[in-house]
C-alpha cells in the first residue's frame, strides 16, 4: 500500500512538472459560411481547444495559475470539401505583479488561413515533420505566444521558443499554403518570426521587457516610477522607427498596447508626457486620434 501511494505521488509530481503552458480559448466562428450542418465546426473547435491546451510545448515547469492566457479566433469565410478559409485573430496576455489585471501582449490578425480538416481527424504535433497546415498554424502561434510572454519577464527570454517557431516555418515551407514564405506578403508568419529573431529589431524585444517588468510591474509600488519607466520603454522604439519606419513589430506592439497606454496615462498621477506624446505621434501616427485623449 505504501509503495502504491509512493508511485502515485511520483506520478502526480511528474504530471505537474510537465504541465501544459497555455490556457487557450479557441473559437471557430462560422457565421459567414452557408452550411446547414454546423457540427463539423463545433467538432473542429473542440478538437483545437483540446489540442492546444493539452500539448506540452516546452520543458517549463508551470503551476496551473502560471499558464499563459490566450485566444485563437478563427473567422471562417468559406468551407467546401474539407477545405477551410478563414482569418485568425491571435491574442495573449500576462498578469501584472500584485494586481488582478492582465495586460495584453499580442494582438495579431493573420488573414492567410487555408487548411484541410476532416471531422474527428486526430491532431498531433511533431516538431521534426510537417503534419498539416492547421497543426503548423496553431503550433507556430503557440510558440510565438510563449516566446513573447517570456520576453516580458526576462530580457530575450523568448529566444528558444522563437527558434521553435522558426522550425515550424521551415517545415511548413514545403506546403503551397500562403503565409510561410517571404514572397507571401510583407506581414506574414515568415516575416513575424524573422523580425523577432533579427538583431535589427532588437528594440522591440527590449521594449517588451522594459514596459512590463520595469513599468507595469512597478505600478502598485510606485505609480510615478512605473509611469516613468513606461514612457522610457515606449521612447525606446524611436531608434527602430528611425532605421525602419514601417517596421512590422512597431505595428505589432501598438496593436496590443494602444488602449492600455491611453488608459494608463489618462488616469492616476500626472507626469510630463509631452516628449512621449510627440514620439507616439511620430512612430504610431495610425493611432493619432487616441494619443489626443491623453492629457499630459
Amino acid at each position: 500500500m505504501k509503495f502504491f501511494i509512493y508511485i502515485l505521488i511520483i506520478y502526480l509530481y511528474c504530471f505537474q512538472a510537465n504541465s501544459q503552458e497555455l490556457s487557450a480559448q479557441v473559437v471557430v466562428n462560422s457565421d459567414l459560411v452557408n452550411q446547414t450542418n454546423q457540427q463539423i465546426f463545433k467538432t473542429l473547435e473542440r478538437s483545437l481547444n483540446e489540442f492546444i491546451n493539452t500539448q506540452v510545448w516546452t520543458d517549463q515547469d508551470l503551476l496551473n495559475q502560471e499558464k499563459i492566457s490566450c485566444s485563437f479566433v478563427f473567422n471562417l469565410s468559406a468551407y467546401n470539401n474539407d477545405q477551410f478559409e478563414a482569418t485568425l485573430q491571435v491574442q495573449s496576455e500576462r498578469p501584472v505583479f500584485q494586481t488582478n489585471y492582465d495586460t495584453p501582449v499580442l494582438n495579431f490578425l493573420d488573414k492567410d488561413i487555408i487548411f484541410s480538416y476532416q471531422e474527428f481527424q486526430p491532431l498531433f504535433y511533431n516538431e521534426s515533420s510537417f503534419e498539416s497546415n492547421l497543426i503548423s498554424l496553431v503550433s507556430f502561434y503557440a510558440y510565438i505566444i510563449i516566446g513573447l510572454d517570456a520576453d516580458t519577464f526576462i530580457q530575450n527570454g523568448g529566444n528558444k521558443y522563437f527558434e521553435m517557431a522558426r522550425q515550424v516555418v521551415n517545415l511548413a515551407q514545403t506546403t503551397s499554403r500562403k503565409g510561410w514564405k517571404p514572397g507571401d506578403g510583407l506581414r506574414n508568419r515568415f516575416w513575424l518570426i524573422d523580425s523577432l529573431r533579427s538583431n535589427t529589431f532588437k528594440e522591440y524585444r527590449q521594449t517588451l521587457y522594459d514596459y512590463h517588468r520595469l513599468g507595469l510591474d512597478q505600478m502598485t509600488t510606485d505609480p510615478v516610477i512605473g509611469k516613468t519607466a513606461l514612457m522610457s520603454a515606449i521612447q525606446g522604439l524611436e531608434p527602430l522607427f528611425q532605421r525602419r519606419p514601417n517596421a512590422f513589430l512597431i505595428q505589432l506592439f501598438f496593436d496590443a498596447k494602444v488602449e492600455e497606454i491611453v488608459n494608463l496615462f489618462k488616469e492616476g498621477p500626472k507626469i510630463d508626457f509631452k516628449k512621449t506624446e510627440d514620439i507616439l505621434k511620430k512612430i504610431a501616427p495610425f493611432f493619432a486620434g487616441r494619443w489626443k485623449q491623453i492629457k499630459a
